[in-house]
This record gives C-alpha cells, sequence and structure tokens, in this order.
C-alpha cells in the first residue's frame, strides 16, 4: 500500500468524525466527496510531500488541509456540483471557437455589482463567454494598487457591493453563458489583512505566514540575489515595519516584493498553502469558474537565488491545481506570468495552469505595426506558440497593465535585431517621439538612467485614433481603424481564448484625467482605465461614427470566429508568405482549414501565385476581408488588410 492510501486511511475516520453532522444531513454529498478524494487524493499527496514532508507536523497540516476541502466540498452550492460534472465531462470546453473573453473594471465599466448585472444583455450582445472582474475584494481605501493589495479575500470592497450580490452575478452570468473570472493574489495580502493585523499584534501564528525579520540580517543575505522591482517606492524587497503593540521598541522587516503596504506570503509554511486553499475553494463557492493566479513567478522564496519561477512556485500551483481538482473542479487556472517566454510556458499544463496569459504574442503585434514588419512575430509564432493541447493561450492586445516587450533577445538575435535598442527604438515609438509615430502613449517605470521603461495607453491611442483626429484628418483615423481590427482579427483566429478589454471595442482612447486625482497620479496605467462612456457606447450601432465603425468591425470579426469551428483548439501552422509585411498562419481542425493573411503595412503588399499554391489556397473562397486576386494567381492586402480563405 503507497504512503498516500495509507495516509487516507488514517485521515477519512476522523475526518467522519469531525463532519458527522454534515454526514448525518448529507450523505450523498459525502459519498461524493469520499469518491473523489478516493481516486484523486494521490497527486495531491505526493506535491504537498514534496513540499512540506520534511517537517514534523507534516500530517497536522495535511488532515487540516482535508478537512477544508471535505468543507468547502459541503458548501458547495448543488448547482455548481453540476457545472462540476459537465465541464468534468468536456474538459476542453475553453477551446471552443465560441469563446470571447472581456475583461472589465466593476466601477470604472458599471460602477458597482449591480450595475455589471445590467449590462448582461451588452455583454450577450458582443458574445462574451468569459468575463474577468478586475480585484473586487475589500482593500485599502488609499493605496491599494488598483486592488492587488487585499484586505479580506471574503469580502467585497464595499463600493462595489457584498458577496452576496457577487455570487448572484455569477449566476446570473451563468445562465446567459458566460464564465465568471477573477483574480486571486496568491502572493501577497494588504498590511489591512488580519492576518497582517494579527502579525502585528505579535501572534506567533499569524507572522509565520509572512517573512518577519526583527532587523536586516537575513534580508541583506537574500537581497544579494534579487532585483528590484519598484525601486523609485523601496529599496531592495523589504520594507520597515511600523510600530506594533508588542513587538518592542523596533518592530523589525517584512517582504514586499512589488509594494510596501503588499505583505508576501510565506508558503515554506503549510499553515500558508492551507489558508489560502480554503479562500481559493470560498471564491470558487462562490460560482468563479477561472482565477488568474496573479504574480505566480514571486511566491517562493530560496535564499541564493532570485526568488523567482523557481521550482517549488510550479509545485505550489500543482498542489492548489490538485485541491481544486477534489474539491472545486469546474475551476480552472490562469497564469499571468510576464515573464522571459521559456518561462511563461512552463506555468502551462493541464495539472498546473489550463490557461495562460500570452504576453509574447500581445508585444510582437505592437512590434509588428511600429515596424511594418512581421519577422520578429513569424519567429515567436513558429517556436514558441504550440502548448500541451489540452491547454490554451488567453491572447489579448492590451490589458489593464502596461505593455513590456518580452521577447527574448537570444530570439531577437537570431534576426540580427540587438534586443536592448530594439526596446529603446518601441518605448520612443509608443510614446509618440520617434519620427513618423502614430502612437501616442505614456512611459511607465521609466528607468530615466538606462532609458528602459514599459508603455501605457488605450488601444486606440495606441494603434493612432487619438493622433488622427488631433492633428491629422479622415485618411489617418481610416488607418487608424485598420491597426486596431487587424490585431483583433488576428487574436480572434490565432487559437485559445481572445480576451477584449472592454471600452477597446468602441475606440476608447487615453482618459488623461487620471493626472489630477493624487492617488493614480504617480501610475500611468490609469491612463488606459477609462470610465466607460455610455454615451459614446449609444453610438456603436451608428456606422457614421467612428464608435459604431470599430465595433461593427469587432462584431464582424468576432461573427467570423463563431460561425467557423476551424478556429476551435489551438492548432497553429505559420506560412511563409516571402513579405517581411505579411503574416501568414494556417488553422486546422478536424477536416477543415483556414488560412489568415495580416498586412502590417500602410501599403498595399501582394503575395506571389507560387505563395498561394504552397499554401493550398487556390481551392479556397474568402471569408472575411477584400483581397484581389490577379489573372496570374497572385493576391494583393490593402493597406493594413486582414483576410481569411476557408
Amino acid at each position: 500500500m503507497s504512503e498516500s492510501s495509507r495516509s487516507l486511511r488514517r485521515i477519512l475516520p476522523r475526518l467522519e468524525s469531525d463532519l458527522a453532522a454534515e454526514i448525518a444531513a448529507n450523505p450523498a454529498v459525502w459519498r461524493a466527496f469520499r469518491e473523489r478524494i478516493e481516486t484523486r487524493f494521490a497527486a495531491l499527496f505526493d506535491l504537498y510531500y514534496d513540499l512540506y514532508g520534511t517537517r514534523y507536523d507534516f500530517f497536522y497540516h495535511l488532515e487540516d488541509l482535508l478537512f477544508t476541502l471535505a468543507r468547502a466540498w459541503f458548501e458547495r452550492p448543488a448547482d455548481l456540483r453540476v457545472l462540476d460534472a459537465a465541464r468534468e465531462s468536456n474538459p476542453l470546453w475553453f477551446q471552443s471557437h465560441k469563446m470571447l473573453g472581456g475583461v472589465i473594471y466593476v466601477d470604472l465599466f458599471a460602477n458597482d455589482l449591480e450595475g455589471v448585472r445590467a449590462k448582461i444583455p451588452y455583454f450577450q450582445e458582443l458574445g462574451l463567454t468569459y468575463l474577468h472582474l478586475m480585484p473586487f475584494f475589500k482593500m485599502p481605501q488609499t493605496e491599494n494598487d488598483g486592488g492587488y493589495a487585499v484586505s479580506d479575500y471574503r469580502q467585497v470592497h464595499p463600493p462595489l457591493g457584498t458577496m452576496e450580490q457577487l455570487a448572484a452575478l455569477a449566476r446570473d452570468l451563468r445562465a446567459a453563458g458566460i464564465s465568471l473570472v477573477a483574480d486571486l493574489v496568491f502572493n501577497h495580502t494588504s498590511d489591512e489583512h488580519p492576518w497582517a493585523k494579527s502579525a502585528l499584534a505579535g501572534d506567533e501564528d499569524a507572522r509565520e505566514l509572512y517573512f518577519l525579520f526583527p532587523d536586516r540580517t537575513i534580508p541583506n543575505q537574500y537581497e544579494r540575489t534579487l532585483r528590484e522591482i519598484f525601486p523609485d517606492e523601496h529599496p531592495g524587497a523589504f520594507s520597515p515595519l511600523p510600530l506594533g503593540e508588542g513587538l518592542g521598541e523596533r518592530s523589525g522587516w517584512v517582504w514586499t516584493t512589488f509594494h510596501s503596504y503588499q505583505w508576501d506570503l510565506n508558503y515554506a509554511n503549510p499553515a500558508t498553502f492551507n489558508r489560502m486553499a480554503g479562500e481559493m475553494l470560498f471564491l470558487a463557492n462562490q460560482g468563479v469558474e477561472v482565477i488568474r493566479l496573479d504574480a505566480v513567478a514571486f511566491i517562493w522564496k530560496q535564499l541564493g537565488t532570485n526568488c523567482e519561477n523557481l521550482p517549488q512556485a510550479h509545485a505550489l500551483i500543482r498542489a492548489f491545481n490538485a485541491v481544486a481538482r477534489i474539491a472545486a473542479p469546474a475551476l480552472l487556472f490562469k497564469s499571468e506570468a510576464i515573464v522571459h517566454p521559456d518561462e511563461v510556458v512552463r506555468y502551462i499544463h493541464p495539472a498546473e495552469c489550463q490557461l495562460s496569459y500570452n504576453p509574447l504574442l500581445m508585444a510582437l503585434l505592437w512590434n509588428s505595426l511600429a515596424t511594418r514588419k512581421v519577422r520578429l512575430l513569424y519567429q515567436a509564432l513558429a517556436t514558441r506558440f504550440a502548448i500541451s493541447p489540452q491547454t490554451a493561450w488567453v491572447n489579448y492586445v492590451r490589458c489593464h497593465d502596461d505593455i513590456g516587450w518580452t521577447f527574448a533577445d537570444e530570439d531577437a538575435a537570431i534576426l540580427g535585431v540587438n534586443g536592448f535598442d530594439h526596446r529603446r527604438f518601441l518605448n520612443e515609438f509608443y510614446r509618440g517621439r520617434f519620427p513618423g509615430s502614430f502612437a501616442r502613449g505614456l512611459p511607465f517605470q521609466e528607468n530615466p538612467k538606462t532609458g528602459d521603461c514599459r508603455i501605457s495607453g488605450t488601444c486606440a491611442s495606441l494603434a493612432g485614433l487619438e493622433k488622427a483626429l488631433n492633428e491629422e484628418g479622415t485618411a489617418e483615423v481610416e488607418l487608424a481603424i485598420r491597426r486596431i481590427l487587424l490585431i483583433h482579427g488576428i487574436i480572434l483566429t490565432v487559437g485559445g481564448i481572445p480576451l477584449l478589454y472592454l471600452g477597446d471595442e468602441i475606440g476608447m482612447l487615453n482618459d488623461y484625467t487620471y493626472q489630477n486625482d493624487p492617488a493614480k497620479a504617480h501610475d500611468s496605467r490609469w491612463v488606459h482605465r477609462p470610465r466607460a462612456d455610455w454615451q459614446k457606447y449609444a453610438l456603436r450601432h451608428d456606422l457614421q461614427t467612428i464608435e459604431g465603425r470599430i465595433y461593427a468591425g469587432l462584431c464582424q470579426l468576432i461573427q467570423l470566429r463563431k460561425e467557423n469551428e476551424v478556429f476551435s483548439g489551438n492548432q497553429l501552422h505559420v506560412l511563409s508568405t516571402e513579405n517581411l509585411h505579411v503574416l501568414g498562419f494556417e488553422r486546422r481542425f478536424g477536416d477543415q482549414r483556414a488560412l489568415v493573411f495580416a498586412n502590417f503595412s500602410e501599403q498595399e503588399q501582394t503575395l506571389s501565385p507560387q505563395v498561394l499554391i504552397q499554401a493550398g489556397a487556390r481551392a479556397l473562397v474568402t471569408r472575411y476581408g477584400h483581397p484581389t486576386i490577379s489573372e496570374t494567381g497572385a493576391l494583393t492586402l490593402p493597406p493594413l488588410g486582414f483576410v481569411v480563405l476557408a
């Protein structure tokens, strides 16, 4: 008998004793849980043992974890158990061509959760099947990193509503065919979280949930190999603690990878894992179907390393995944790792994160618009797009965060491109400071010594619409709209789940009023988080308006995706177009195929008959776009044209 089987045989009787009342009231629920635990416990045990097996109290924490899982299973609503069964019978549901994601801030889009519920008809009109609410948990009133400093995982931020309203919203979205997606900030809590407050008050159990040190001795040892994330706010990775009752005259230091008010959690302590597993399952029981794991690269610390992307970070995520497979099997994980492409892909696995943001595609779409060349994009799709067939990319042209140029320097070098110099060019271009730039973006986290930064801006402003409206006129407006539709066309057809930052579908421009708010003025990312303007949304069906033209164009692309099953899954073959300005790729699903061509130049581009013959395009018909085909069989794409043949 395996060690996991022996452990389960010892623990189950005690669980049955502790849960006797619940079992008596719901014996069928307990039988279902026992079946799940008996078939899935071994995977969880192995991961948990790898992380914590050397501790003397390993079995105490293991039993505590199983009690957390059992209690969460009893509390799971019946309709979510029905969803669990449906997801387990169709585990690749998220690869459907019908999938379309949207992301919003609750307050900026609709004021509060009830406002979001009222917008469900709009989400259905757009075709969303996946709605990501940016952080809505209770947070500090002042500095809160846009909600990523969580003061309580089980409370909604009061101005937004209540947890009961969130659960009701999840039910209504589910009835409308829309999965609710939420962030779970695994790496840190706010310094206002009850755990942090207890730690400040001297509670030893609470202190062990974080990294607290009485002096700089150990922090100095760690910082020899750590990089600074926000050096302008605080040097290094540690912040001084405020004096607190029970801590003596000197309170010490706390690990804060990001902001000084965000305390990193100590996952070397199994109690931390167990508590966060409980928070995750609570959220799943409110109806959240996908959780985005924030800052996953940083969740394990080890002296002598950079404390990023360590093997134990992957083991932690897999252990959390094993927890979900037992107690909330409908739940999926989405990784957010804005790191080297080699590291991004290591988080993607059916047993780890089934979904992952694709920051490389996002960055290289903007790169291709700036350079009018597709070399880096072609290379990335050919060599870095393929992932497990049981997983999916989440493809986006922008999100709530900044744009970082995450291509690998070694990839660029193969093409004769110096990575450092090229990033400098892209930063200047998207700040509108490079001659001929169409973009209007702002720098984020600029380093004046190196010139390094990342870029903030809405899709429309970065694509040239703001500049065109303010300075140039009708022709440039047309090109800006084409750029917007071009890059959205690619994320809708390339494979995976396309994700729209709502507001982009009507061409919302940069909102510079954030500079008047002292709480936001230092963070340029607020420029691309404009409050939804529903007067502009009301214009979306008027094709005489810019809002209407962008919306109609995007809806046409969405319809193309949803009507063609060939865009399911993630099988991709990149085509050689023999044209530096034109990207080409083939999608296959079953016996269906489609060819996609995208011209990143403001001039017409022609593909030779030989290219089309080699791609097998002669027998296909145009499903989208307006190419012209010569008597010789050459295909000409219009400026910034997007064409689909099927």
